[in-house]
């Protein structure tokens, strides 16, 4: 998981289109994308040959169409990130990161109560 490289905001959005629907051409990048921003086609082209450098992505060319299929896999990012994010701003703690969130009114009572259902689950499991 050491080996998935960092990508920025922008990056992880053309990441988001792919995970749905790859295998995908550019083309289809850009038309899923042009909705939700104002990013021109060059600019998701850009991001895109980025993520082939970082090894996100690969790509095959189907005569003159790119078509591009993740290499790291939507979870194990999102487990990589999750991790980050715990070890940077609660050492790691995630019953820190909850408390904060729960002393802090920033969870709703539908909130608390689908998480300690989830709680509940994991004992049951003995996971």
């Amino acid at each position: 998981m050491n080996s998935i490289p960092q990508i920025s905001e922008a990056e992880y959005e053309v990441m988001k289109v792919i995970w749905n629907y790859a295998p995908i051409s550019t083309n289809d990048v850009i038309d899923k994308l042009s909705p939700s921003t104002s990013w021109s086609p060059k600019t998701i082209q850009t991001m895109l040959l980025r993520l082939v450098k970082k090894k996100v992505l690969t790509y095959e060319k189907n005569s003159r169409v790119f078509v591009y299929t993740p290499l790291v896999k939507q979870e194990d990012y999102l487990n990589k990130e999750s991790t980050s994010f715990l070890n940077r701003f609660y050492n790691g703690a995630l019953n820190a990161m909850v408390l904060n969130f729960l002393e802090n009114d920033k969870l709703s009572k539908e909130e608390i109560h689908a998480l300690k259902q989830i709680l509940n689950i994991k004992k049951e499991k003995g996971d």
